[in-house]
């Protein structure tokens, strides 16, 4: 009798998986197939591609912009080594003036970037100094970013860019300034922030007045070097700072009957 009870209460169960096993689907999908009919993961895809052909376009037209200028490039000859259409230009960037600006500050932090990696390698605060300037005198970012500069003149929508950029530049160099003077213990011969402002303010000026005056990189080198002068002293700080309690110290205990220092 418990058996037959048993076998009347499983009866369901039994039912219940034979039914789920022969109405189940042939074919299983694989984890791929499920992400491909996931909305979020389809959504996650475009965006991918989209990143990609965004950054294929600015090479290609950082590269067209440089060689013939902003007249002289078309939006379909920017498109060509992309393997797009024109109209993805305009759908990702709006305005060929506005691809220009945008490719323009991005190659003046790379180059940024780089110099900052050039001089890490620094022992002396000019060798430093050195080896910063000639990476940024070695391409024409500067130059091109530059005339980004001008264009946001009569176009002011595009100012806004230009300015993110500048601060990126001021703050990414105060840093690495910053972390120069630190680590090496140098003293800096004025206040870190305007030396950062200062240095793309001298770099902007004289790229663009080289440029003009069709100087070679060497020369613009020799001519940034010059304006810049001494940034540092590998003198550290603390010396100085010590000498001078030392000093007035000295000075306070000679004033003081007897030679005694006053409390």
């Amino acid at each position: 009798m418990a058996s037959i009870a048993v076998a009347r209460a499983l009866s369901p169960l039994i039912y219940l998986f034979v039914y789920h096993t022969n109405t189940a689907p042939r074919s299983v999908q694989t984890a791929s197939e499920m992400q491909a009919g996931d909305p979020k993961h389809a959504a996650r895809a475009t965006r991918s591609a989209g990143r990609k052909m965004r950054s294929l376009l600015l090479d290609g037209a950082s590269r067209l912009f440089r060689e013939r200028g902003l007249a002289g490039t078309s939006i379909s000859d920017i498109a060509a080594p992309a393997d797009a259409f024109p109209s993805q230009i305009t759908y990702y960037f709006r305005t060929k003036e506005a691809l220009f600006v945008e490719a323009a500050c991005r190659d003046m932090l790379y180059v940024a970037r780089a110099a900052e990696q050039a001089a890490l390698t620094a022992h002396t605060p000019r060798d430093y100094t050195r080896a910063l300037v000639e990476s940024v005198t070695a391409t024409d970012s500067v130059a091109f970013f530059a005339e980004a500069l001008t264009l946001t003149r009569r176009r002011q929508d595009l100012a806004p860019l230009v300015e993110r950029t500048i601060e990126r530049l001021h703050g990414e160099g105060l840093r690495a300034y910053a972390g120069q003077i630190e680590r090496h213990g140098w003293s800096s011969l004025r206040d870190p922030d305007a030396t950062s402002r200062r240095f793309w303010a001298v770099a902007i000026g004289v790229m663009v007045e080289g440029y003009a005056m069709g100087r070679s990189p060497d020369e613009l080198c020799s001519e940034m070097l010059g304006v810049l002068g001494e940034q540092a002293s590998a003198k550290p700080a603390v010396d100085s700072a010590r000498l001078r309690l030392v000093g007035d110290a000295a000075a306070s205990a000679s004033s003081s009957p007897g030679g005694e220092t006053s409390s």
